[in-house]
């Protein structure tokens, strides 16, 4: 009883060891981002105004603020991507099968029947979570990967495969989700028109410009300054903005719609409920797929966060373009992160804790 007592000991103060390993910043992220949602909510409560200076400052339907702390946000994520890595990555077929499938397959058909499930009667908002999980997150996943010590290698992967089938099937998923199985399945319809140009801009603007960004970083970095000065000064001295941006584009997001938000919580709760649920059964599903088939825990957590994250912006921009800027379709993609952003914080935790449990399997 002795040994079992002290490997339990020691598992419980290597779990406590893998949480310190944050910084000061990453470590009390909850709080921030809290506070942040709650900052936000009170600028669009109570300085209507705001939300008027926020949305005037766009590019179409993009808003600039968003995109400017978007870009801020991934810009340090993808400037640590080791792109002469990608190759190694992309050879495990493994992992791309389960991810195309978690985020194409399950992820859109979980998402219709939850919509219908908890909001048969509410057309606006269920089609707004339908729309949500047509796409998946090509930005903020990054920053959750990063936290919980996932491949950033292969979450660069993900995320650009992810982005190319975004433009080429959201539009035929969104008429499949919306008109075609409803009517197999004898409910209510919705034609809706997408406009390819709106995505594919979108996706340039969330993915393709930090992306950009962080990859010629690197290989200017390396060339001129070397792997030490660009690992050891460079890198740590950039990190922080991430988190940074993550912060300012939450402020920045809930202020747009916090007037809407909390004259309504009603609403808000009855969109929640889906949602929560949806995050939790996708990262869930996901991890165990990864766990089941072996692979390793960063791989693992990588598929499971790719497959749980939600491409809000453009949900966002799809439903303004089409319906308006002040619909409930709108609104249901301003939620998604109410509910998404301290959920996957949360599983962030949870995931480094499991860390702990491959690590104790490899060995064994």
């Amino acid at each position: 009883m002795a040994p079992e007592s002290n490997d339990h000991g020691r598992r419980a103060a290597d779990d406590k060891a893998v949480l310190a390993q944050l910084s000061l910043l990453d470590r009390f992220l909850p709080l921030w981002i809290l506070l942040a949602m709650g900052g936000g909510l009170l600028l669009g409560r109570f300085f209507p105004a705001i939300q008027g200076w926020l949305d005037a400052v766009r590019i179409g339907n993009t808003s600039l603020p968003i995109a400017l702390g978007l870009l801020l946000m991934m810009y340090p994520v993808l400037a640590k991507v080791h792109y002469e890595e990608l190759g190694r990555a992309a050879r495990d077929r493994r992992l791309l099968r389960l991810s195309l499938v978690l985020v194409w397959g399950l992820g859109p058909a979980l998402m219709f029947v939850l919509a219908w499930l908890f909001l048969p009667n509410q057309p606006e908002f269920r089609t707004g979570l339908i729309l949500i999980g047509l796409a998946p997150c090509i930005a903020m996943v990054l920053i959750w990967i990063d936290l919980a010590r996932g491949d950033r290698e292969a979450a660069a992967l993900l995320v650009a495969i992810n982005s190319i089938v975004q433009v080429l099937a959201y539009a035929l998923l969104g008429g499949f989700y919306l008109k075609i199985l409803p009517g197999w399945l004898g409910l209510a319809t919705q034609d809706v028109a997408f406009q390819m140009a709106e995505i594919a801009k979108a996706v340039l603007v969330f993915l393709g410009l930090p992306l950009a960004a962080g990859y010629l970083s690197r290989r200017i970095g390396l060339r001129l300054k070397g792997p030490r000065w660009y690992e050891q000064r460079f890198i740590p001295f950039i990190s922080p903005f991430a988190l940074y941006g993550l912060l300012f584009t939450i402020v920045v997001m809930f202020a747009l719609q916090g007037q809407a938000i909390t004259s309504d919580p009603l609403a808000v709760a009855g969109v929640a409920v889906p949602l929560l649920l949806y995050f939790a059964i996708m990262w869930s599903v996901a991890f165990a797929m990864g766990r089941h088939s072996g692979l390793s825990y960063p791989k693992t957590a990588t598929l499971a966060f790719t497959a749980a994250g939600n491409n809000f912006e453009l949900a966002i921009a799809v439903s303004i373009s089409v319906w308006g800027v002040s619909s409930r379709q709108a609104l249901a993609g301003v939620i998604g992160p109410l509910i998404e952003v301290p959920v996957l914080v949360a599983l962030v935790y949870v995931s480094l804790w499991l860390r702990r449990r491959f690590e104790v399997r490899a060995m064994d």
